[in-house]
């Protein structure tokens, strides 16, 4: 039996990896480029498997692909799938959530250093032809200062790690997590409220659920320290953008290092006038050893699934199972 494998949108400058990982199957493999959740109905009626990067795959195409068997994402969030229909119809969803917990731990400190050491405004103004320290005052010492992360998974867990160096005082969120797992890691448990009180800086680690979006309102912006930044390599929506742009320029809190956004990519944020902002363009995840990782892995999910293995990561259990 041949396998008909549809990858319904990607944008890398080819599949190369993909291919090569699907030859040990037998197996056809078509992009189609969908931007839409009704053209993979369109266009991929007859598929097996299907690999997503950002289109959404509702209950619509579950319905209409009758030999759909996996759905693999590249990358680690599954938010753009509808999980309960999949679960429902009895397909796998296959993530790889592994694949850049360097890159984004790295990017996340990245961030916190460029916004507390008002890096981008120092580039600019050189560039400009200028000479002056003050320009980006104030700045003051990382040293002593607390740090408090919301989520404490894979990726927080190596960001405490990189930044032991800092001398910083480590708190963290996690309703989920076992009290051991903060004591190995010599960081102190705490309410959402106590972070946002205590913190002279955030970092955002948390998945996107009806929990966490819009975790970061106004009124959590007014709970935080004027002088604490935020940064968020997570999810977008995790944050209110226009409550996050509001709260800078009020001075309720210092500044803002963004990876992701409510919309992508984004139209006339907000945020990009704001000079203690800093946004880059979801990134965090990109290394090309990240890049090529994810690509085999995803690959491989749906290898394993269609030989009639598991997957490397299964993020549901579908109930024809």
């Amino acid at each position: 039996m041949t396998f008909n494998i549809i990858i319904t949108d990607y944008t890398y400058p080819d599949l190369k990896i993909e291919r090569n990982v699907l030859s040990t199957i037998d197996a056809t493999v078509t992009a189609i480029d969908a931007t839409t959740s009704a053209d993979i109905v369109e266009r991929a009626t007859d598929a097996d498997a299907l690999i997503n990067q950002q289109v959404p795959i509702d209950e619509n195409v579950f319905e209409a692909l009758s030999n759909l068997r996996v759905v693999a994402r590249y990358g680690v969030g599954v938010d753009n799938v509808d999980l309960s229909a999949a679960t429902e119809h009895g397909i796998t969803v296959a993530n790889v959530p592994s694949y850049c917990e360097e890159e984004v731990s790295t990017h996340a400190l990245a961030l916190l250093l460029a916004v507390t050491r008002n890096v981008v405004s120092y580039d600019e103004h050189v560039g400009a032809g200028g000479w002056d320290w003050k320009v980006g005052a104030p700045i003051h010492r990382l040293e002593g200062k607390t740090l408090g992360l919301v989520a404490f998974g894979a990726i927080p867990q190596a960001l405490r790690q990189k930044i032991r160096g800092f001398d910083l005082e480590i708190l963290a969120y996690d309703e989920y997590l076992s009290t051991d797992v903060f004591e190995v890691h010599d960081v102190e448990q705490v309410s959402f409220r106590e972070l946002l009180e205590r913190s002279d800086a955030v970092s955002v680690h948390a998945p996107l659920t009806e929990e966490t979006e819009n975790l970061f309102d106004r009124k959590a912006f007014a709970a935080m320290r004027s002088s604490a930044v935020l940064v968020n390599t997570a999810r977008g929506p995790i944050v209110d953008e226009q409550a996050l742009a509001e709260a800078v320029r009020d001075g309720e809190i210092a500044g803002a290092g963004i990876d992701v956004f409510p919309n992508e990519p984004p139209s006339n944020s907000s945020l990009f006038d704001l000079d203690k902002v800093v946004c880059t363009p979801h990134v965090a995840w990109y290394s090309e050893e990240s890049l090529t990782e994810l690509r085999r892995k995803t690959a491989e999910n749906v290898a394993r699934v269609l030989k009639g293995d598991d997957p490397i990561n299964r993020v549901n259990t579908p109930v024809a199972d």
